[in-house]
């Protein structure tokens, strides 16, 4: 099976294991990934994740994080996909839920939220919202 959109393919997963209440989540790796993985942890979206070193490409482990029985991530949209790619500028970055969820920018300097994304005035890819 080849996949066309790997960060659709990681969002779907997250979104499937919440909502069946799972505690952890397996996840293909790649960089994107790790770096995907971390913003959510620094954000407090996710417990924490590990890669798992098993042959090819690796395995990450996503732990996911719930609030009295109800997952920390009530919603994950894909933004941008490989078909239809959606760049912002600086100033044109969403603010989500007004600033309680955030937006995931792939920028020059790597992946950031919208909030450091607007610090550092940068622009990019916006990859996905989540809240």
């Amino acid at each position: 099976m080849s996949m066309t959109d790997p960060v659709a393919d990681m969002l779907t997963r997250i979104r499937n294991a919440c909502s069946a209440g799972h505690r952890r989540v397996d996840i293909p790796a790649s960089k994107l990934k790790h770096e995907l993985s971390r913003l959510l942890r620094d954000n407090h979206y996710i417990a924490d994740f590990k890669l798992l070193d098993e042959g090819q490409g690796g395995t990450l482990r996503l732990y996911l994080k719930y609030h009295n029985e109800l997952p920390v991530i009530r919603e994950l949209q894909r933004v941008s996909s490989p078909g239809l790619r959606r760049y912002v500028k600086c100033r044109d970055l969403p603010r989500v839920k007004n600033g309680l969820g955030i937006a995931i920018v792939s920028t020059p300097k790597g992946l950031m939220t919208d909030r450091e994304a607007r610090t550092a005035n940068l622009g990019g890819e916006l990859l996905a919202v989540l809240w």
